[in-house]
C-alpha cells in the first residue's frame, strides 16, 4: 500500500529525522536549486521541480577529505557527526550511485569512508515535476522519477506527496512515524502517474528538438571515432577548468596529498579532473595525454566505452550539469550526436 504525507507532516517528519541526521533539503535560489541544512529559516524548500545544482556525490565523496593522520595504519579518529539525510534527490543523481559503488564499494577495493557514508546516510528522493532545457535523462534509459536506490521516494501531488519505500530503513521510518502518514487514495496515484507522463513528454520533446541520440546507438562510438578530428574541434574552446568533472554525479577521480599542520601530518583526498594537464603526468615528466584534445577524448572514452565494457553502465546520467557548468559551452549532447553520426 502506498502512503500519503501532507506538506505540513513532511516538515514534521524532517524535524523528527533531524534528531538522528543532518538533514539537507533543496532550496530555491535565483540560479537554481541548492542543498541547505534543514532549519526553520533555511529558505523555500523545493522537493519536486528539478535536480539541485550540486551533485549528490558531494555527500558521499567530499571535495576535500582527511583519510590518514601521522601515517598510522588506523583510520582517522571517529567522526561523531550525525549521518546525512538528503531530501529531494532525483533519479539522475541516483544513477550516479551505480558508478560510484562500482569504483569504491563493489570492485577490487572497498573504500571505508565511502562505504560508511553509503551505509549510514538516508536518501529521500523525489520525482521531477518539470525539466530543464539541458535534461536528457531519457536518452540514457532513465525515467524522470526514481525507481531504485532510494530509502523513501516522494511524488508531489496536490497539497502533499505520494510516498513509496525502497529499503527496510525507509519502511521502518514510515512505521515509526505512522501518525504522519495515511493511505494514498486512487486519485492521488492517478495524479502522480499523470505528472510523471507529463514530465516524460517534456524531456522527450527536448530530445527530439535537439536530435539527441539514444543510448542504444552509443555502442562502439568511441572506437569508431578515436582518430576523429572532432576531438580537436571540440577542445578548441575548452579552458581546462575541470568544471565538467567536479559537477558530474559519476566522475570520481581523486588526488592524495600530504599536509603538515601544527606538527601533525595529514593525508588528504581531493577531487581531481582528467581535463587538467597534470592529471596523467607520471614521474620523470612523461604525459601520455599531453594535448587537451586527448584529455577530452579520454573523458568521453571512460564514460561511453570503458565503463560499459567493465560494468555494463554508461557513466552519464543525462542530468545536463556539465552543459550548464562549462564556460566554453561544450555540449555533451552535440558531441554524442557527432560521435553517432561519425563526423
Amino acid at each position: 500500500m502506498k502512503k500519503y504525507i501532507s506538506y505540513k507532516n513532511l516538515i514534521n517528519l524532517l524535524n523528527v529525522l533531524a534528531q538522528d541526521y543532518q538533514v539537507f533539503v533543496p532550496t530555491e535560489a535565483k540560479n537554481g536549486r541548492f542543498y541547505k541544512k534543514y532549519s526553520a529559516d533555511c529558505g523555500k524548500i523545493v522537493i519536486g521541480e528539478v535536480r539541485a545544482v550540486e551533485p549528490l556525490k558531494s555527500f558521499f565523496l567530499p571535495g576535500r577529505e582527511r583519510v590518514a593522520e601521522d601515517f598510522k595504519p588506523d583510520l582517522p579518529q571517529k567522526d561523531d557527526r550525525k549521518p546525512y539525510a538528503v531530501v529531494g534527490v532525483k533519479a539522475c543523481d541516483l544513477k550516479g550511485f551505480k558508478v560510484q559503488d562500482y569504483v569504491f564499494k563493489d570492485h577490487d577495493f572497498e573504500d571505508p569512508f565511502y562505504n560508511k557514508a553509503r551505509q549510514n546516510n538516508l536518501i529521500i528522493s523525489a520525482d521531477c515535476t518539470c525539466c530543464l532545457e539541458s535534461c536528457f535523462c531519457i536518452a540514457l534509459n532513465l525515467k524522470p522519477y526514481p525507481q531504485e536506490s532510494f530509502d523513501i521516494n516522494l511524488s508531489q501531488v496536490d497539497a502533499g506527496f505520494v510516498v513509496e519505500t525502497g529499503t527496510q530503513r525507509g519502511e521502518n521510518i514510515v512505521k515509526e512515524n505512522f501518525s504522519l502518514f495515511e493511505d494514498a487514495q486512487d486519485y492521488m496515484i492517478s495524479e502522480r502517474n499523470q505528472q510523471r507522463e507529463k514530465v516524460t513528454g517534456e524531456i522527450k520533446a527536448n530530445i527530439k528538438t535537439q536530435d539527441i541520440p539514444q543510448e542504444s546507438l552509443y555502442q562502439g562510438i568511441i572506437g569508431k571515432n578515436y582518430q576523429s578530428v572532432l576531438w580537436q574541434d571540440e577542445a578548441k574552446a575548452c579552458v581546462e577548468c575541470g568544471a565538467c568533472n567536479t559537477i558530474c554525479p559519476t566522475c570520481h577521480c581523486f588526488l592524495l596529498y600530504d599536509q603538515k599542520d601544527k606538527g601533525k601530518m595529514m593525508r588528504l583526498r581531493i577531487w581531481d579532473s582528467c581535463m587538467i594537464k597534470d592529471f596523467a603526468r607520471v614521474a620523470g615528466g612523461a604525459n601520455p595525454r599531453e594535448r587537451l584534445w586527448m584529455r577530452l577524448r579520454n573523458r568521453f572514452e571512460k564514460k561511453f566505452d570503458y565503463f560499459p565494457k567493465v560494468s555494463g553502465i554508461y557513466a552519464c546520467t543525462g542530468c545536463g550539469r556539465c552543459i550548464a557548468a562549462c564556460p566554453a559551452k561544450i555540449d555533451i549532447r552535440k558531441v554524442l550526436k557527432r560521435l553517432v553520426d561519425g563526423r
